[in-house]
């Protein structure tokens, strides 16, 4: 006999980097399991060191780790814990990035530019991850610069259920930001019950970064509740210009709903002071307390990462989370 049988055993385990453990914790909840314990520290040079307390040899390893700022020293956390699982023969290592950092940068739009967003891919693949798990990426083709599965969620269905819960009753108009997003403008106005779109029509210097002009709306807003959608708020110049854009054409009302809310300052000032109704964001990275304000609203991405995370885990189908449209 050449070979010997054996019972074959999947083990899940959930690790987690320092930018937001919260996040993790409430995952492992969800998920009934207990986050791995871990030795991580930064020495006085900054150089991260990160040790795991537990055996990880053949496990299902999924690695979360949110992006927040300082940007770079979590990017290279979660590289670090990824390299320690392959060198500890985890059997499988799932990076969980809620936020995909560099993801504006999907493309060149001059000359001697880089491709920061396929940089990550290729970080991420080097150090061991054999798949990756993200939430509403800036632009849907960054799933190709990994190779390997990606499974890309959508926070659509969370946003949605609040408008639908909060503002059911109301004459909605879905709008999109800019034109790039009129399409996701029509998933989401099928899913708040087939109400109409319009659009932003902007401008932005790719020389000039975190800055745009609202040029004109296109569409019929005058006595709607606008509900503008975009992927992430940054410094909130953007989605505040196009609050107050909506206002001037008429608009009744303005509800803002994004997925991240990067809120980098002065992002809390513009939005608390903007006329908007409310702001709607997830917990894809953390909002602390001094960012938060009246008005804002930050919903729990957690049971979708918890159910995603399953479904990878029993080679299920993480597609049927979005009704097949992901």
């Amino acid at each position: 006999m050449s070979s010997k049988s054996g019972t074959p055993k999947k083990n899940l385990m959930l690790f987690s980097g320092r930018a937001h453990p919260e996040l993790a914790e409430e995952v492992a909840k969800h998920l009934n399991v207990s986050v791995v314990p871990q030795t991580a520290h930064n020495f006085a040079n900054g150089e991260i060191f990160v040790r795991f307390n537990e055996s990880v040899r053949g496990t299902d390893a999924f690695v979360i780790q949110s992006h927040p700022a300082p940007i770079n020293e979590w990017v290279m956390e979660q590289l670090i814990m990824v390299d320690a699982l392959k060198r500890a023969s985890a059997k499988r290592i799932t990076v969980i990035m809620p936020f995909y950092p560099y993801a504006r940068q999907d493309k060149k739009h001059k000359g001697r530019e880089p491709i920061s967003a396929r940089l990550i891919a290729d970080l991420f693949k080097t150090a061991g991850a054999d798949r990756i798990m993200t939430v509403d990426l800036h632009t849907a083709q960054i799933q190709g610069f990994f190779d390997g599965p990606v499974d890309h969620l959508l926070a659509q269905n969370v946003l949605a259920a609040h408008i639908n819960k909060t503002y059911q009753d109301e004459n909605i108009t879905v709008v999109s930001p800019d034109s790039g997003r009129v399409r996701l403008a029509e998933k989401w106005a099928a899913q708040l019950g087939d109400r109409p779109i319009a659009f932003i029509h902007k401008t932005r210097d790719p020389d000039k970064p975190n800055q745009a002009v609202a040029n004109r709306v296109v569409g019929k807003v005058r006595g709607q509740l606008c509900v503008l959608i975009d992927d992430m708020i940054d410094t909130g110049g953007t989605i505040v210009k196009a609050t107050e854009a909506l206002l001037d054409e008429g608009a009744a009302d303005v509800v803002i709903a994004s997925t991240h809310g990067i809120l980098s300052d002065p992002a809390t000032e513009r939005l608390s002071n903007c006329k908007a109704r409310e702001v709607i964001v997830t917990n894809t990275l953390p909002i602390p307390e001094e960012k938060r304000f009246p008005g804002l609203t930050v919903l729990s991405i957690a049971p979708l990462l918890a159910q995603a995370i399953q479904q990878v885990f029993e080679d299920g189908s993480v597609t049927s989370l979005f009704d097949g449209n992901a």
